[in-house]
């Protein structure tokens, strides 16, 4: 038999299906979480206090039994109006009194402390999105509407019966926060039993037309005390929406009562706070199955908002990762086997790899066209995801080593499109970082650990003679396969950035040249690691006329470092003495793939 659906996902399906027809009933449960006293408590420590001035010896028992005490010593029935007139007479001194009790201190608010908890953020951001418009609480604090404010939404506050007359009707209202027990300055507040026993005509007319046209979700209040609440709830006929209730505020027999008269769910949860964290990262899964998917123009748009804003850090964090999540699934459900020839089915799962990342490689060369550095930590989270992803053997399934190798393709196309926005920005510092901060791990028998550079080295990720067995080439046959390739796979991001094709092919040369200096120099002292790879960048054509043995790509890198207020490739290569013996060396190297095609 099918596990049944949990309470927080059948109410999280509700609220998504028709945002705005829940309503929220929030107790003292919700604010004591985050260092609020209840409004008893606040009453119970004034007594106190009175009884401290008044007959000391009786303190423990004005403690334990405050309305005894008053009625003893006062002659009259506990009220939190009267107590806040004797101890304070005036609204000055009242504010006074009571803001120690809500209001934090420098270092409360330092530590979390009396302010809103996870819970009124969660609540706050489900009232930001509509699925939640009226609030009622009886709880005197102000952290649910200072909740609100932060998320940007000003709701109406009805804190006075007197006030239900000109408010704005509940359902035009963008939020309303009914504070059943009135606000802590104010002196008409309810607390008491005796306080709670009835309400208002303005407020029985307001909570029934809640209750009959809302479905409720209670959470931090037990119904114990509010026996005025508690008999509107009973006398109500709703039965058009649910009613939920967590499963700590509910254990009374009075909420008991409620839940099996109205056929109410119970929500295991530890507390409010794990309860709305809960429902909201339920409805925002949701969101992401009805949301259309980003054009490229709309993501590139959304890009160019986050990237200068301190605050959009996180927007700009889930676009980026968004899109390379499902370039990562690409990479796990790609064929490990295909029918029909080599060539055939390399060019299906590699153009496949090439469609599913152009809208992350478009963000990432945006990404690198408008940043300064500030957002290299993420450009190389998202890299060293595709790494990982492609690395991973996945044992037990049949495998073609052809396909098994292009599931690093992705990551390869991605450190291209970042190199060479990274080539043409002079930020040089960048290329390094992703090709040697970068590390990943080559298993097959032994587990290696590898900078980036290695790991998705070409010559690693594809075989220049299946290269040239694809289809696109129409039958010919390319000196430089995988230069050609990648130059041509990578263009596609890169229109718009650098629309002229020569201008864009020297830019890539450029990045091809950088990468071979730190192909050398990471397979330094190993046999069994990739040096520099033979290219289109250091090809018969691409070495300088007046320099017959010098190549293009050197002289422009040579010319970059000239230009460059910081160069970070003198402390790659060894320092500025070794640099230029280094590159002459390098030159040597490159000197042997100008005529042939050698591996």
């Amino acid at each position: 038999m099918a596990a049944p659906l949990s309470p927080s996902a059948m109410l999280a399906t509700s609220m998504h299906a028709q945002a705005g027809v829940y309503a929220l009933l929030l107790g003292s449960g919700v604010s004591t979480g985050a260092g609020m006293p209840t409004g008893w408590g606040v009453v119970t420590d004034l007594v106190r206090k009175v009884a401290a001035q008044e007959d000391a010896e009786s303190v423990e028992q004005a403690g334990s039994h405050p309305e005894a005490w008053w009625r003893e010593h006062h002659g009259e029935d506990l009220g939190y109006s009267s107590l806040l007139e004797s101890l304070a007479p005036t609204a000055a001194a009242r504010q006074g009194l009571l803001a120690g009790y809500f209001e934090p201190t420098d270092e409360e608010r330092e530590e979390g402390v009396k302010t809103p908890s996870k819970a009124h953020q969660a609540i706050a951001q489900l009232v930001k999105k509509g699925y939640i418009k009226v609030i009622i609480t009886t709880n005197f604090d102000r952290l649910m509407e200072q909740a609100l404010e932060a998320e940007g939404v000003a709701p109406q506050v009805i804190a006075r019966p007197e006030a239900v007359a000109g408010m704005e009707p509940l359902a035009h209202a963008t939020a309303t926060v009914i504070k059943l027990h009135g606000d802590y300055k104010d002196l008409g507040s309810l607390n008491t039993p005796d306080e709670l026993a009835s309400y208002p005509e303005q407020w029985n007319r307001l909570i029934e037309r809640v209750l009959d046209d809302y479905g409720l979700l209670i959470s931090g209040w037990s119904a114990d005390w509010d026996t005025a609440l508690v008999a509107l709830m009973e006398a109500s006929p709703n039965r058009r929406y649910s009613l939920y209730w967590d499963g700590r505020s509910s254990r009374g027999d009075t909420a008991q009562r409620l839940l099996a008269g109205r056929r109410g769910t119970v929500i295991p949860a530890a507390g409010a706070d794990e309860l709305f964290t809960e429902i909201a990262s339920n409805i925002e899964a949701l969101e992401r199955l009805v949301v259309p998917p980003l054009t490229t123009a709309m993501a590139v748009a959304r890009l160019k908002r986050y990237l200068p804003n301190p605050v959009r850090r996180i927007d700009l964090h889930d676009l980026v990762v968004n899109a390379t999540d499902d370039v990562a699934q690409g990479v796990i459900d790609q064929a490990l086997s295909l029918p029909g020839d080599r060539g055939t089915s390399l060019q299906h799962v590699l153009d496949g790899h090439r469609e599913r990342s152009h809208l992350l490689r478009t963000l990432l060369v945006e990404g690198v066209r408008h940043d300064d550095g500030v957002h290299d930590r993420l450009w190389m989270d998202v890299f060293q995801r595709l790494v990982d992803v492609g690395s991973v053997r996945r044992l037990g399934v049949p495998t073609q080593a052809h396909l098994e190798r292009a599931r690093l393709y992705p990551a390869l196309l991605v450190q291209a499109a970042l190199g060479t926005a990274a080539t043409y920005r002079r930020r040089d510092g960048l290329v390094i970082k992703l090709a040697t901060q970068v590390i990943g791990t080559r298993d097959h028998g032994v587990r290696l650990r590898l900078p980036a550079a290695q790991i998705v080295h070409p010559w690693r990720v594809l075989d220049a003679d299946d290269v040239n067995l694809l289809p696109r080439w129409g039958g010919g046959r390319w000196t430089y396969p995988i230069s050609r390739l990648l130059k041509q796979d990578t263009r596609d991001v890169f229109h718009d950035l650098i629309p002229d094709d020569e201008q864009y092919a020297g830019t890539f040369h450029g990045y091809e040249y950088r990468m071979s200096l730190i192909y050398a120099v990471t397979a330094e002292g190993s046999d069994h690691l990739y040096g520099p790879m033979q290219g289109e960048y250091v090809g018969e054509t691409a070495w300088s006329w007046q320099q017959q043995d010098v190549p293009l790509a050197e002289i422009a890198f040579r010319e970059s470092g000239e230009l460059a207020t910081e160069w970070p490739w003198i402390d790659f290569l060894g320092g500025e003495s070794e640099q230029d013996q280094r590159l002459v060396a390098h030159r040597e190297k490159l000197a042997h793939f100008k005529y042939h095609n050698l591996r």
